[in-house]
């Protein structure tokens, strides 16, 4: 009997599918193609995805030859992308510029989710601009319930870190306004400077922060694609 996970084809193309095209694989990918190595990290990155349905897949890519799970020098399970899964970047990231260029940017701001946000702006955070010692900003999202309104990010001798909860430290610099709006400036759908311009953003404390945003705050690796009109 044919199993039913097979598209029963010697086709290249089908034999592929077979391994990337379940639900979530690809952007499980995605997210060892960013740099997580860790299960915990991994699960920031596809905050919807269960933990047993990660592991699964994991465990699927293992199978396939794509990634390989090995203890770190303190005995904690990584999973990393052998040669094969390297050879996928190009392809991944090809469906991430095609959906920047075609896929109507309304329907992109639909699936709004602040954790993924967060996530994303802090591995992308470029900390060179930040002077000497700490500097902690937090963003501020009014309209959401409150376990998910703040998110703080943590700049610390070249380390960032991100917190769902409040960290303790002086705040150096807020951002409040619509998860909406910070969602477009991550997409490159709008600029900060646009968004507090029309009041939706809000940017104050550090003034030498403020005027570093657009060199340390990281856009999404599409960002910068031309949009089209399918």
């Amino acid at each position: 009997m044919e199993d039913r996970g097979s598209y029963g084809q010697f086709c290249p193309v089908a034999m592929a599918s077979e391994i990337l095209c379940s639900r979530w694989t690809v952007l499980v990918l995605r997210e060892m193609l960013c740099g997580s190595t860790r299960f915990n990290d991994l699960r920031r990155g596809v905050p919807r995805m269960s933990p047993a349905l990660l592991s699964k897949r994991l465990k699927e890519l293992e199978r396939a030859g794509v990634v390989a799970a090995r203890p770190n020098e303190r005995g904690v399970v990584e999973y990393h992308l052998t040669p094969a899964g390297e050879d996928l970047r190009p392809i991944v990231l090809g469906i991430g510029f095609w959906g920047q260029r075609w896929v109507e940017s309304q329907l992109s701001l639909k699936n709004l989710d602040p954790s993924l946000l967060m996530w994303d702006i802090r591995r992308n955070v470029n900390p060179k601009p930040f002077p000497p010692g700490r500097r902690t900003i937090q963003f501020q999202y009014p309209e959401l319930p409150e376990n998910r309104r703040n998110w703080w990010l943590v700049v610390e001798n070249g380390t960032v870190d991100l917190c769902g909860f409040d960290p303790g430290f002086e705040v150096n610099l807020t951002i409040t306004g619509s998860l909406r709006s910070m969602t477009a400036v991550w997409m490159g759908l709008a600029t900060l400077a646009q968004e507090v311009a029309a009041g939706r953003l809000e940017v104050l404390g550090e003034v030498a922060l403020q005027r570093s945003a657009n060199e340390w705050l990281g856009l999404s690796v599409f960002a910068r694609e031309t949009r089209r009109v399918a």
